[in-house]
């Protein structure tokens, strides 16, 4: 199987835009980084700073995972900065459609977007993920990520 990574329209990027600054939020809820009452005004603010263009922000790239038979399987929106020192490109989000996924699609859309990378200039990629997803956790590692550093927290109460 084949997949593509094609661009976002522009309606596409705003219901991605919306979805991911929800879905940014409740993570930070669950790992403990944010309250409820803060979420969810945190959450945009830092997508305002991440992409201030929106979908035309500078080496940012917003694509749908797309099969063969032309199905948006999911999203990828990558950070690719040509002048990068160590010319490193950072993966902002990740994801298939409920539908898509424990098939081992991830990691072929995974590949095809180390191909994409490469043609980006990047010759290494980086990502962030929250310790409690450990689906992706696995996946990532899997496909040859290494961790880079670890933040630990503890309750006291």
């Amino acid at each position: 199987m084949t997949l593509t990574l094609e661009e976002m329209t522009v309606e596409e990027f705003e219901a991605f835009r919306g979805m991911s600054v929800q879905n940014y939020a409740k993570q930070n809820i669950k790992s403990g980084t944010w309250t409820e009452k803060e979420a969810f005004e945190k959450s945009e603010q830092a997508y305002e700073n991440m992409i201030p263009e929106g979908r035309n922000s500078s080496n940012h790239y917003f694509w749908n995972i797309t099969n063969e038979q032309g199905e948006r399987m999911g999203w990828l929106w990558l950070y690719a900065d040509p002048f990068h020192p160590q010319k490193e490109a950072f993966i902002y989000s990740f994801g298939l459609y409920e539908a898509f996924r424990g098939k081992g699609l991830a990691q072929l859309a995974l590949q095809t977007l180390d191909e994409r990378a490469r043609e980006l200039g990047a010759e290494r990629l980086a990502l962030h993920v929250f310790a409690h997803n450990e689906t992706a956790v696995y996946l990532y590692q899997k496909m040859g990520y290494a961790m880079t550093n670890i933040r630990m927290r503890k309750p006291l109460c």
